[in-house]
């Protein structure tokens, strides 16, 4: 089971098509085993699993997908990389391979016809550079998803699954906390990857919730006063959301809802909980003239 996991059967396979890693897509593949097994126990994956995989690179997860799965769906942006994946791929006769642009897909559509809308498992090896949008994207659609498995920078793994008063502890980590239960599979260094990056990476799993962990009455306003919380880290909240135009409420108001949340004036944003944000953005929506 694959055999593209071993440096020279990469390169071997990168030389046969003269291909050139491209920088503009953050190309980084994997070569090393014992990460890959322990990416595929993350993910939960079985024999009966659909599973979407985004940059697939040459097919090194594929592969190991194929035979865990039932089903994969392999996404690839790079047109120079589809006929390596139409070869590399080509014993396996339960594998898509679609040329096409992560967050431009209709995945809902895909996840219908191939898997009449159940849900699915997703794992990616991310460029950096787009890492929270491809994964913000999936959390807020509308699709079906168990869990997503990813191999993404260290520092963004640490900031998704970050506590209330740490350093890493923002509105990533939040809104990451919100859909799924984040939690860290496996530390990958430098030089498990052709070519190296410059940064530690990690394998982060979300397993998705079916409902949120906090009930709130309105979503959008809990992450405007988020946002509004982290933009000025060092502001008191009651100063961070005066200055953020999305909540149209007057400073004595919102140090009154902050009061009426049951949290100190002078209290910071990077303090507060998923829970204690809920609370908050409920005794703001109150007040908020409809």
């Amino acid at each position: 089971m694959g055999d593209l996991i071993y440096p020279q059967n990469t390169i071997a396979v990168l030389q046969k098509y003269k291909f050139n890693f491209q920088k503009k897509y953050g190309q980084n593949f994997l070569i090393e085993a014992h990460v890959m097994n322990k990416i595929i126990a993350a993910s939960c994956v079985t024999k009966d699993s659909f599973v979407l995989e985004i940059g697939p690179g040459i097919g090194t997860m594929t592969q190991f997908l194929c035979e865990s799965a039932k089903h994969v769906a392999a996404v690839e942006i790079d047109k120079n990389l589809i006929p390596i994946l139409q070869d590399t791929l080509s014993s396996y006769g339960n594998v898509d391979i679609i040329h096409e642009d992560i967050l431009k897909m209709d995945i809902e559509q895909l996840v219908m016809e191939k898997n009449e809308g159940k849900p699915i498992h997703v794992a990616a090896n991310l460029p950096y550079y787009i890492t929270t949008p491809i994964i913000m994207q999936l959390l807020e659609s509308s699709v079906p998803i168990e869990s997503i498995t990813v191999m993404v920078q260290k520092e963004v793994a640490d900031r998704m699954k970050a506590e209330p008063g740490t350093k890493e502890y923002g509105a990533l980590s939040l809104a990451v906390q919100y859909y799924a239960n984040p939690r860290i599979a496996a530390n990958v260094p430098p030089n498990c990857f052709m070519p190296r990056p410059k940064v530690g990476s990690a394998v982060i799993c979300l397993d998705c919730y079916k409902n949120p962990p906090v009930q709130v009455k309105n979503e959008k306003l809990m992450f405007h006063i988020i946002r509004a919380s982290f933009n000025q880290r060092r502001k008191t909240l009651v100063n961070g959301l005066n200055n953020f135009s999305e909540i149209p409420l007057t400073k004595d108001q919102i140090q009154q809802g902050i009061e009426m949340a049951g949290l100190p004036a002078n209290v910071r944003g990077e303090t507060l909980s998923l829970l204690q944000f809920a609370k908050l953005s409920d005794c703001l929506y109150e007040m908020i003239p409809k």
